[in-house]
């Protein structure tokens, strides 16, 4: 009796099923970072910013600085208390990786003083937008709030009509998240600007209190009556304009980070005391850096010199970027 012998056919399929196996498993060489919808596409991705922690604030400014920024600092009697107006207090926030402030106040006889500062880093999650022109694009929208424009010579991407509309949406998602991280920061920033929108009406209300206390006091001639010192002042409209002089105006500046503006309010109203607060603002890199100093005198008839707070505010801005830049 004749046998069959099946092993070649065996052994040639077994061949066959060894070679598909291995001409299948090319697909695991592709690369771990590829991301889902790529199809293999090689674009590279926008490159990231220059910084990517932020330093402790209260610790970046100079105790000489504070006792030029903050009068009556240094005279304090009680040491303790001396030591931590020094120290600065930290702004809450949820991610010091992100956004971290600190702020100072000392209040004396004649005026109280209020430092506070505010670094924040910007990060865009958009693969094809740079960490910087996120950074760019939030400057752009304090500049707004400022009702300031970039000079003519910026670039035309860094325009407001240049961003997409995916762009601004990014934007303004970024911009909450940075608010609930520092909800006092913007705050504060807010009350500085509604503070000049509301010196016309400020000034309308002195106008009229001031009139009224014109017929009032030729009703006191008749009487024989004359008004004390006291009421005169407190009735007196004011002469001070709502905007810093020529030159002090808010305004951008140059030479400061990538770019930088400054910003003057003088609040008038008349039943408050005036107070004035001088606000910073420059990038550097995707790093925004907020300078907020501002002044309130102890009389109503006292007005904070413009351009004292301004020197000061830009000279503790130029000593912040060079430390960036280290």
């Amino acid at each position: 009796m004749q046998r069959k012998v099946y092993v070649p056919g065996v052994a040639a399929l077994l061949a066959a099923l060894l070679a598909g196996c291995t001409s299948g498993s090319g697909t695991g060489d592709a690369s771990d970072d590829s991301k889902p919808g790529d199809s293999g596409s090689s674009a590279a991705a926008a490159e990231p910013g220059r910084y990517r922690t932020l330093p402790e604030p209260c610790g970046e400014v100079e105790p000489g600085t504070l006792d030029a920024m903050l009068p009556g600092l240094k005279e304090m009697d009680d040491g303790e208390q001396r030591e931590k107006a020094y120290e600065g207090t930290p702004a809450v926030t949820y991610d010091t990786d992100r956004r971290v402030g600190c702020s100072w106040k000392v209040e004396s006889s004649g005026a109280s003083h209020r430092l506070l500062l505010d670094f924040e880093r910007v990060v865009s999650y958009d693969s094809t937008v740079s960490d910087d022109e996120r950074a760019a694009e939030v400057y752009a929208t304090k500049l707004r709030g400022a009702d300031l424009s970039r000079p003519a010579s910026s670039e035309p991407g860094d325009e407001e009509d240049g961003e997409s509309s995916g762009t601004r949406s990014a934007k303004e998602s970024d911009d909450a998240a940075g608010d609930k991280a520092q909800g006092g920061v913007a705050q504060d920033g807010k009350a500085a600007r509604s503070a000049r929108r509301d010196d016309d009406k400020g000034k309308s209300e002195e106008s009229g209190k001031s009139g009224e206390s014109g017929k009032s006091e030729k009703g006191d001639k008749k009487d024989g009556k004359k008004g004390g010192k006291g009421d005169a002042e407190a009735t007196a409209p004011s002469t001070t304009p709502a905007t810093p002089p020529a030159g002090l105006e808010p305004r951008t500046l140059d030479d400061l980070g990538d770019e930088a503006f400054l910003d003057d309010a003088l609040t008038t109203a008349a039943s408050a005391t005036r107070h004035r607060t001088v606000t910073v603002v420059f990038r550097t890199s995707n790093v925004i850096v907020t300078i907020e100093y501002d002044e309130q005198p102890g009389r109503r008839t006292d007005v904070p010199d413009s351009k004292e707070m301004q020197d000061k505010a830009q000279e503790l801005a130029e000593s912040l970027a060079g430390a960036f830049d280290e």
